[in-house]
């Protein structure tokens, strides 16, 4: 009697939590679990082979990927992103503008830790980027940095690469 009257009790309070995604999972499935299932909506032009290349660098990290033949300059603009940080794509994914070959590695780690930004960048097209990788390049592999572009338009490396 006492024990039904308990789970009287409990039971909205655990519909609640569970309503609004509040589950006891062990801390190293919540990083990788959500952010692998993102959509990331891309714009780019038709013929951009680097473009499809990031696109299936994504899809093999585990994104959802829409992509738009439409280019990327509206896309861009829209989205907060400043043009000198800009690339041959644009994506938006969970809120936040993806400019350029930026490592899947990267955009989940932005999606766990939420930073207050427009976005992460990889200006231009350094070569061994994902997308900038493929047998054409003969294995190079230049340095080059992803950068947390801040709202205010002032950025800093996330991430570097060497």
């Amino acid at each position: 009697m006492a024990r039904a009257r308990i789970e009287r009790a409990v039971a909205p309070r655990r519909q609640l939590l569970i309503a609004a995604g509040v589950v006891a999972l062990p801390s190293w499935s919540r990083v990788d679990a959500a952010p692998a299932a993102s959509l990331i909506e891309v714009w780019k032009g038709p013929q951009c082979g680097c473009c499809n290349d990031w696109i299936k660098h994504l899809q093999a990290n585990g994104f959802q990927v829409r992509a738009r033949d439409t280019g990327n300059a509206d896309a861009r603009a829209r989205l907060g992103m400043p043009i000198q940080y800009g690339s041959c794509h644009t994506a938006l994914v969970a809120g936040y503008a993806i400019e350029g070959h930026v490592p899947a590695r990267e955009i989940r780690r932005m999606l766990a830790e939420r930073p207050q930004a427009v976005g992460l960048a990889v200006p231009a097209m350094p070569v061994g980027s994902p997308g900038m990788d493929g047998p054409e390049y003969g294995g190079r592999k230049d340095p080059y940095d992803v950068l947390l572009v801040r709202k205010d338009g002032s950025t800093s490396v996330y991430q570097p690469y060497r």
